[in-house]
């Protein structure tokens, strides 16, 4: 069958033109948003849904795949359309990585980053230069990444080794960064180094390294335990020389870029788990209705009902967080602890959905012959990327208690 056109996925207006009524739902669509999620749906389950098995146990997404995500916009979703982007939201965004995950959270996380991170962040801070020289690419077919984690900076995000020292018209990076994200498949890297360590985190720097970049290359693939399709690598720059004109934004602001696009990646990070979480209710349902013992399915033991209703209550809490997080930022309104809500929370349902499937489908669920063992090693991630859970419970409570972030 063949992929649904571009035009099944009809664009969603900016929120100042849609009419919401007071009392709308946070999770009621308009008819806009209806028809594109119906179409990314449709085209997680005919296109994507027959490779994720094969995907899985070959760690490599298939390159048809990313192009079609390309095709049907999915890889620009906020570009404006003078870039050849949707012209879209990050309300519209959140749909389409809810519908990827809860076929593959592996295709999810691609067109996450993508989004989020690396067209939000160009989207904000780059230069109009930048701006027609990059956005058109990624709206097209380059496939981005955003590096900022190192062997000695996980949570500690600002304690870079990386380091980027001013030539005067280029800067020269050396230093290598890990578990970075698409890294096998882009071109383009959004790259954090410190052009002034005595600052401290206020010598951080943004750069657009392209792949092509002397003095870069693409390192060690990890072999991981889920989101296997999904690449992560080590990235290594040894006096990889980089124009002035690809720094993002004021040196030593690059700390302020990192975080305030984290912010927004978080929500990402809550799309994927709150569509990987609806994915194990909807397996643990569709077989605890097939599922007979002592002469009835098992649906009909208050025990497992329990269970079911428990998880239905679940993702559906965490589903208004994430768009409650969605909307306020597509609104301009302050969204930081809502966003760290939506992370932690979707995290933490998302690996017991996955947990609570595997055990109402017994001991089938513990093989690979079924959906919910891949969705269960898939759900680890989310408490550990883009901010651990740790991190993002830090945040919250700075915020309910008045302290700076």
């Amino acid at each position: 069958m063949s992929a649904p056109p571009a035009a099944a996925f009809p664009l969603v207006r900016r929120p100042e033109t849609l009419r919401y009524t007071r009392d709308m739902a946070l999770t009621v669509l308009s008819e806009e948003e209806k028809l594109f999620q119906s179409a990314v749906r449709q085209f997680a389950r005919e296109r994507i849904a027959p490779h994720v098995r094969e995907m899985d146990e070959a760690g490599v997404f298939r390159k048809d795949l990313i192009r079609q995500f390309f095709d049907l916009g999915l890889m620009a979703v906020e570009i404006p359309e003078e870039y050849g982007g949707q012209a879209g939201t990050l309300f519209q965004c959140v749909l389409a990585v809810e519908e990827l995950s809860a076929v593959d959270p592996s295709a999810a996380v691609i067109v996450d980053v993508q989004n989020t991170l690396v067209n939000n962040a160009l989207l904000r801070w780059a230069s109009d230069d930048q701006k027609q020289r990059y956005l058109p690419r990624l709206a097209s077919g380059t496939v981005a990444s955003y590096a900022l984690s190192e062997a000695g900076s996980g949570s500690d995000a600002f304690a870079l080794a990386t380091r980027a020292q001013d030539c005067g018209d280029h800067f020269l990076l050396s230093g290598r960064k890990l578990w970075i994200t698409n890294a096998a498949e882009a071109d383009l890297f959004l790259l954090f180094a410190n052009a002034n360590p005595e600052a401290g985190y206020r010598g951080i720097t943004a750069f657009l390294i392209e792949r092509g970049f002397p003095g870069f290359s693409v390192g060690k693939k990890e072999d991981k335990l889920g989101i296997r399709a999904s690449s992560t690598c080590e990235l290594i720059l040894e006096n990889c020389a980089v124009p002035r004109e690809n720094l993002l934004g004021e040196a030593g602001r690059g700390h302020k870029i990192a975080m305030e696009t984290l912010n927004e990646g978080r929500i990402g990070i809550g799309a994927q788990m709150i569509g990987l979480a609806r994915a194990a209710l909807d397996h643990a349902l569709a077989y605890a209705g097939q599922r007979k013992q002592f002469g009835r399915a098992i649906a009909e033991f208050q025990g497992v009902q329990f269970q079911l209703a428990r998880m239905a209550t679940e993702v559906e809490a965490a589903r208004l967080l994430v768009y409650n997080a969605a909307r306020l930022r597509d609104a301009g309104r302050p969204f930081l602890k809502e966003a760290a809500l939506a992370k932690y929370y979707s995290s933490v349902i998302a690996e017991r959905a996955a947990s609570l499937a595997v055990e109402v489908f017994g001991g089938v669920g513990f093989t690979k012959d079924y959906p919910v063992e891949k969705l269960y090693r898939d759900a680890k991630i989310g408490p550990i990327y883009e901010g651990t859970s740790n991190m993002q419970l830090l945040t919250i409570a700075k915020q309910l208690l008045g302290k700076p972030a």
